[in-house]
């Protein structure tokens, strides 16, 4: 066997012999595996700062749509909900009773935040919160959650998103 590994050598390095030998070609196969999970392991983080980036990006919607309601309707409480012809829906949404709509829909990531109205207060819900496991949220409406300050703030914001 070791005579003709030796034998084949000699061959190649005289160039009668072309192409790979398959030790070659395992390491390549083995360097491109390391490489590949290298890479699968930095983009990891990638899918939670998505999430954190979308929760910013959907609660500055919100919140400048809530300031601009407050603004013309001083007289209005902007609701997550209200009951129109037996159908719950919001104020900000369809414009009941202020005319115009503010938003077109309640900003909601399922697995990772929530936005809606309580008591007129614009509240984010985030996992691993009582309210977010109790109920699931609906059209705006929220069970309680944290009154929303901020993109960047951490105890009401978007930080907490997973």
């Amino acid at each position: 066997m070791i005579s003709t590994y030796q034998r084949l050598k000699r061959q190649r390095d005289a160039g009668e012999i072309d192409g790979f030998t398959l030790i070659e070609l395992l390491i390549v196969i083995v360097v491109l595996g390391i490489l590949a999970a290298v890479v699968i392991f930095a983009l990891g983080g990638i899918t939670g700062k998505s999430a954190v980036a979308a929760c910013q990006a959907d609660g500055a919607t919100i919140n400048t749509a809530v300031a601009a309601f407050k603004a013309q309707n001083a007289a209005i409480v902007p609701t997550g909900s209200i009951t129109v012809a037996g159908v719950s829906v919001s104020n900000m949404i369809t414009g009941a009773a202020v005319g115009v709509p503010y938003v077109t829909s309640w900003p909601n990531n399922g697995i990772h935040y929530a936005f809606g109205m309580v008591a007129g207060v614009l509240n984010i819900e985030v996992p691993g919160t009582a309210a977010w496991a109790a109920a699931p949220v609906t059209g705006g409406t929220l069970a309680s959650g944290i009154a929303y300050a901020g993109p960047t703030s951490p105890t009401a914001g978007c930080l907490n998103v997973t």
